[in-house]
């Protein structure tokens, strides 16, 4: 599933490619689920003739900035990709090693924009699972009004997460996956920031000491900007971080990098990798 380092990488893409252009052609297929009931017309009508002004991104969602409102925001949902012809792409998880890298437009488009220098934008989405949603205010309208802070722009100082977190009784690692409290934290992100921070996933909240909190916020920022600053890049990850061997559930003994033996639970509903030994 993209998490917060995925978006934020095609904000960036978006802010080198496309800001400062005008979109000059708009392609949508009709998708009453992904695009919640908007009609292609009325996304035509949104976005045909627009100069974009600013990529934005809170959490998992990202929206452009127009020189006219509503605007479009999108939010990734387990598939969901932007793409820019010609440029790299990223590689999700959930697809492996793609062998049609220079196929366009994409498999499972659902929106193409052309820009008035030749550029193409490509939002796909194979399991249909993302949102594609005009909004005239996005940071004031749900779904992103709803949200807590940003994990890489607005991590609380101590102080603040150590009182936030005195308030919760739900396990650490659900409250982090809480997009009301932590947006952008995903599943992956949880289980290395608590890995590295040596913290039980089922930790309640307000039992955790304030030198825990403080090795859980260190943890969080680290993990966020290596992530994003490698352009989400999973294969220039640091070596010993969980994430290269967390995938492994299906083997007889899996193991960290170091040695560690691997161990599978599941908390607030999702699967959770940890290491018994070292996270208390």
């Amino acid at each position: 599933m993209p998490e917060l380092p995925e978006v934020e990488a095609a904000r960036r893409l978006l802010t080198r490619t496309a800001v400062g252009r005008r979109i000059v052609t708009v392609n949508v297929v009709r998708d009453p689920i992904v695009f919640q009931g908007v009609s292609p017309a009325r996304v035509r009508r949104a976005l045909l003739g627009r100069r974009i002004l600013a990529a934005r991104r809170h959490g998992k969602h990202l929206w452009l900035e127009l020189d006219g409102r509503p605007w479009p925001c999108i939010h990734f949902g387990m598939s969901g990709e932007i793409e820019v012809r010609g440029q790299r792409r990223g590689r999700l998880m959930t697809e492996g090693r793609r062998a049609n890298q220079d196929v366009w437009p994409p498999r499972f488009l659902r929106l193409l924009l052309a820009l008035d220098d030749g550029t193409e934008v490509a939002f796909r989405d194979a399991r249909r699972l993302g949102r594609v949603r005009l909004r005239h205010d996005p940071r004031a309208e749900p779904p992103i009004s709803l949200l807590g802070f940003d994990a890489l722009h607005e991590l609380p100082p101590l102080r603040r997460l150590i009182a936030l977190c005195g308030e919760r009784a739900a396990p650490i690692k659900a409250l982090l996956l809480d997009q009301s409290f932590s947006a952008g934290v995903g599943n992956w992100i949880a289980d290395e920031v608590l890995y590295q921070a040596r913290i039980d996933p089922r930790r309640r909240a307000h039992t955790l000491t304030a030198a825990e909190v403080g090795r859980i916020r260190a943890q969080l920022r680290l993990v966020i900007t290596t992530a994003v600053r490698a352009g989400a890049d999973s294969d220039r990850f640091p070596a010993k971080w969980l994430f290269h061997t967390r995938w492994s559930k299906r083997e007889r003994r899996p193991m960290t990098v170091s040695g560690e033996r691997i161990r599978y639970l599941t908390v607030g509903g999702r699967t959770t990798a940890w290491v018994a030994e070292v996270q208390r």
